[in-house]
């Protein structure tokens, strides 16, 4: 069956109609505040201007320039502040305006001072019973840990440099109005981030020059291991501690560091074409997810992150929120944020995008690159995101890099280190390390003869049998 290039799929929004609204056209924000504002004080949901439905596409004129205009009239119209995603996508040949909506954690929410619910499909305003039961559940129902306050001296332990940066990126793409650029005080509190002149734990963790010392589980654990099972042996292992985002660059360009780059020639063509074993894009929305839902009020968690030759875990502390499963996260679903503070503040930075259908991206990009789909688990203290690479077969020969075919090239018996960069004319050793020696050992080409002593003076390498099965079809 042919794909309807006209049709909305489930990779912009999930299958499930039940929480979807269609304007044919643009209404302006007298129409769309009343809907945002009654998914926000629901259970969350999508709003397509320029469709009747998933099939019906009318398409709207000038719809990037709508995307800042509906932006802006949110954040002023939306009280408290809310993270609402607000992006122009092309369906066919159309373009409509799409808005995902979180179901909201600081109930009731209003627009222009109304209180909106959504009742059996119908947007309508909240009369005072259910007013009223929304602020007595709001006052008997705990503090989340991102919005308590923090012990950090607002005035010596910030990192100004990340907050600037901050306020570079967010007046970049238009997103939120500073009141006083100046004013490091007044920026986060425009954030959401500081009250009566205390900083949260949220803003803590994101602009805390050094967090980890109030909050030692916001630390992260990343390692690479020479063998997926029953060997602790790794070749590359580091601890991250600091300011949120920093961190989260890198983690990324750890694991970037840690997974080879696969060579491909396609089909009728010369060009080589590189690409890392995982898509980039997956790993770094699997990371943002790991930082953006994990439970951070546990003291005992973290994320942890854990590179093998044939799969790679991304786990985070906490459990799924409720209502979350492992399959509806790959069917697509109205993202439900545990840190929606912490969210928000990625979302500005532009390092969020896709509120409810990161699952859905990751899936796709991994089936594109055909690999195996990931999973996702749940333990009873943490969630794990599991990407895997290709599986080998003897009928597939695998894909490696010209540095490591050049590498299985020479290695014949059991050679050092140092030999084996002189045979090859190599000078320098990291570049060796990197381009060389890592990815061989990570695909399972080659071996240390000292495994349980990896920095041994006496340490050499020889051929794995996947490796010397490689090296036959080399010379086939």
């Amino acid at each position: 069956m042919s794909m309807n290039p006209d049709r909305i799929d489930e990779a912009l929004l999930p299958e499930d109609d039940r929480a979807i609204k269609f304007l044919p056209r643009y209404r302006g924000l007298k129409v769309i505040g009343p809907i945002v504002c009654g998914f926000l004080n629901t259970s969350g949901g999508s709003l397509i201007c320029g469709a009747n439905s998933r099939e019906a596409i009318m398409g709207l004129e000038n719809v990037h320039s709508l995307v800042h205009d509906v932006e802006q009239g949110l954040a002023n119209g939306i009280s408290p502040g809310a993270l609402v995603s607000v992006q122009a996508h092309e369906v066919g040949t159309k373009n409509v305006l799409i808005i995902e909506v979180p179901a909201g954690k600081d109930l009731p929410y209003a627009f222009e001072n109304v209180i909106y619910i959504l009742d059996n499909y119908e947007i309508k305003k909240a009369d005072i019973e259910i007013i009223r039961d929304m602020v007595l559940r709001k006052q008997t129902e705990p503090e989340r840990w991102e919005r308590r306050f923090s012990s950090i001296d607002i005035q010596k332990d910030l990192d100004i440099h990340e907050i600037n940066s901050t306020v570079d990126a967010v007046v970049e793409r238009a997103r939120l109005t500073f009141r006083d650029r100046n004013s490091t005080i007044r920026i986060l509190e425009d954030l959401g981030l500081c009250r009566y002149g205390r900083l949260t734990n949220g803003g803590d963790v994101i602009f805390g020059a050094n967090p980890a010392i109030r909050h030692p589980q916001i630390r992260v654990r990343a390692a690479c291991f020479t063998k997926s099972k029953g060997d602790d042996s790794y070749i590359d292992m580091k601890s991250f501690e600091g300011p949120l985002v920093p961190i989260l660059e890198e983690v990324f360009h750890f694991i970037q560091r840690n997974t080879p780059t696969i060579s491909t020639f396609e089909k009728g063509s010369l060009i080589r074409r590189d690409e890392k074993l995982y898509p980039i894009a997956a790993i770094r929305e699997g990371l943002v997810n790991a930082f953006v839902h994990r439970d951070y009020s546990n003291f005992s968690g973290g994320i942890t992150i854990e590179i093998y030759p044939d799969h790679l875990k991304i786990e985070n502390a906490g459990r799924f929120p409720e209502g979350v499963t492992a399959d509806n996260l790959l069917s697509g679903h109205i993202s439900i944020l545990r840190n929606p503070d912490i969210a928000h503040v990625l979302y500005l930075r532009g390092l969020m995008e896709m509120l409810g259908r990161g699952s859905v991206m990751i899936k796709k990009a991994c089936e594109e690159r055909g690999l195996p789909a990931p999973t996702w688990s749940e333990e009873e203290h943490s969630v794990t995101l599991t990407f895997f690479a290709r599986e080998i077969t003897p009928e597939v020969t695998p894909e490696v890099t010209p540095e490591v075919e050049k590498l299985l090239g020479v290695l014949r018996g059991e050679i050092s280190r140092r030999d084996l960069q002189d045979i090859l004319g190599l000078k320098d050793n990291e570049h060796f390390r990197k381009a060389y020696l890592l990815p061989a050992l990570h695909e399972n080409m080659i071996e240390m003869t000292l495994p349980d002593k990896p920095k041994s003076s006496r340490q050499k390498y020889r051929l794995t049998k996947k490796g010397k099965a490689l090296i036959e079809g080399f010379h086939v």
